[in-house]
């Protein structure tokens, strides 16, 4: 097998494992803001143990899950969601460096990931915000007008905050 989403108590009993996935990993879980879904980074491998993700989406009750995004390549990277707090819109991180291969030694002083996210009403994906630095580990505000975010600035790794009408960072 591999690993799975599961979810237990506050007392940490009544564990319930929610997806059954015999070989790909299941990582980074959210919670929907209903409380009736998880979603969470499937994990594909080729050539390299990294490997590429895609975001699948599992009812609480168990099932399959749906597939929410397609990996772009076989060693690209996608994960880290974070759903907004009316559930529209799912946030998350993607390798956006050009090709189709994973690259070692990237300068992180310029862009390696951005910020994406997929309207769940439309299924339009969109970058929210990248460059310089780039842009990882997406936690929208609970009233929905912001965005934080890490970024690389030289040597720092620093808390970001992007208006989401404005886009001023």
């Amino acid at each position: 097998g591999g690993d799975n989403l599961w979810i237990i108590d506050r007392q940490g009993e009544n564990e319930k494992q929610i997806s059954s996935e015999g070989f790909r990993l299941l990582n980074s879980p959210d919670w929907s803001p209903d409380g009736k879904y998880l979603v969470g980074r499937k994990h594909f491998t080729s050539r390299r143990s990294l490997g590429a993700g895609e975001l699948w989406l599992y009812h609480v009750d168990g099932g399959n899950g749906i597939q929410l995004t397609k990996k772009m390549t076989e060693q690209k990277d996608l994960g880290e969601p974070a759903f907004s707090a009316d559930g529209k819109f799912l946030y998350f991180s993607r390798d956006a460096t050009g090709g189709n291969y994973f690259e070692y030694n990237k300068d992180p002083n310029k862009q390696i990931y951005v910020v994406e996210r997929l309207n769940r009403e439309t299924g339009e994906i969109k970058m929210v915000t990248g460059g310089p630095g780039g842009a990882i580990r997406p936690a929208p505000s609970p009233d929905g007008l912001s965005l934080a975010f890490l970024k690389r600035k030289r040597a720092d790794t620093v808390l970001m905050i992007r208006d989401l009408a404005s886009g001023a960072e």
